[in-house]
């Protein structure tokens, strides 16, 4: 066996053992904890709800097993089980031209893995998130969804794609460091446009009409000195039945979002404490923190990709035989995950961290307390597991635990 193969067989079923063994985990500690409800959410959360949550959680989870599972039978099928060469010699039977070979070769693996996901994806709304009584999507909205975003992806991935093939095949030896600025414009580009052009084309944003909420969030907004482009109400009930508030837009485009659920759950001093706390991810810089970690990453990554392409081992090690820029693209992007999965909770752990400082700033402008009432509807109301396995959630959660999370709030001096 080739070195690099077995380096490649051995990381993909390693990641796919441990995902496993975190989903058993998670299984069995929600499991062992359904019957009793927190000592520090008995008083707010019924048992009904807390057993609610759990048994979402085991679902989700399952869920997520049998997506990992999927995941890992497509990638050996695109790469050691020659999936990849038989596509590649559809593109170079189908067009003359090696930029569009490649362009055609990265389609199908696109449009491939989205069919083969499909199944899970209609499992998850239609019996999962209906099961426990958040669906709102019918098949004519969630098919419209589904072409509006392959509308998107074409309008969008298709030139970039095109772009990326290009500098790759006539830039030299540093094509990836042209192909970041590339990248990083895009995405800078998209963020924004997203507010106007693109969410638009998916959900209907009203301003907020509430002048009494309008006028609480504008005094709270002058106090932290945040300038927002207009506060908006999303029909998010039309899809889901769960809640949730966000910031969209970068620069001059910033809008606050409220899902239409969110405000019908909370109330006025719980809605005012859950915008402080994303006002606090503005004020304390965590977008600008996130978006230059990934642009450096992928900076890295592709400096890497530029390193390997051009060493047959790579290709050989992977069961290819056919050779060039978008096949290096797909090969690359598709089996890094498999190595750099065990960094994941060093990721999380940042994530969450910027979770605490969000909320800390939260309770320097809100009360502490009030808070703490909201997050303890959201959890309720969204069937959030309060019994999390630690492992799991070192790995995969960007929020703190909900405990965790109370306890520091409890602790923070009131300047409300």
């Amino acid at each position: 066996m080739h070195p690099f193969t077995l380096a490649f067989v051995v990381a993909a079923l390693g990641t796919t053992a441990l995902k496993f063994w975190l989903a058993q985990r998670h299984l069995h500690a929600i499991r062992a904890h359904r019957d009793q409800v927190p000592a520090g959410f008995s008083e707010s959360i019924s048992l009904d709800a807390h057993r609610k949550a759990a048994d979402y959680s085991g679902a989700k989870t399952r869920l997520g097993r049998a997506h990992t599972a999927l995941d890992t039978a497509l990638l050996f099928a695109l790469t050691l089980g020659g999936g990849l060469n038989v596509l590649a010699a559809i593109a170079n039977r189908a067009f003359a031209s090696d930029l569009l070979q490649n362009l055609a070769l990265i389609v199908m693996v696109v449009v491939i893995s989205a069919l083969v996901e499909l199944p899970l994806g209609l499992y998850r709304t239609f019996v999962v998130e209906a099961r426990f009584g958040f669906n709102q999507m019918t098949p004519r909205l969630y098919a419209l969804d589904l072409a509006k975003q392959a509308a998107l992806a074409a309008a969008l991935g298709l030139p970039l794609a095109w772009a990326v093939l290009w500098l790759m095949a006539r830039m030299g030896s540093h094509w990836w460091l042209y192909v970041w600025v590339t990248w990083l414009a895009f995405n800078l580009g998209v963020l924004m446009i997203y507010p106007r052009f693109i969410a638009p084309w998916f959900n209907h944003f009203t301003p907020l009409t509430d002048s009494a909420l309008k006028t609480r969030i504008e005094a709270l907004l002058q106090k932290c000195g945040y300038e927002a482009q207009g506060l908006f109400v999303m029909d998010g009930s039309k899809r889901t039945n769960h809640g949730n508030a966000f910031f969209t837009g970068f620069g001059r485009s910033k809008r606050i979002i409220f899902f239409d659920t969110l405000l019908a759950h909370l109330t006025p001093d719980e809605v005012e404490a859950v915008l402080a706390h994303e006002i606090g991810h503005f004020k304390r810089h965590h977008i600008p923190k996130r978006l230059a970690g990934m642009f450096c990453v992928s900076l890295l990554l592709l400096w890497a990709l530029g390193s390997v392409m051009d060493q047959s081992w790579f290709y050989q090690g992977l069961g290819v035989t056919a050779h060039g820029t978008g096949m290096a693209l797909i090969l690359f992007f598709l089996v890094i995950p498999v190595f750099t999965f065990p960094l994941q909770p060093a990721l999380s752990h940042y994530s969450r961290k910027q979770e605490f400082e969000a909320d800390q700033y939260a309770a320097q402008h809100t009360r502490p307390e009030t808070l703490v009432q909201a997050l303890v509807r959201l959890y309720r109301d969204n069937a959030t597991t309060l019994t999390p396995d630690a492992w799991h959630s070192a790995f995969y959660d960007s929020h703190p635990p909900a405990a965790q999370r109370i306890a520091r709030l409890q602790n923070a001096p009131n300047h409300g």
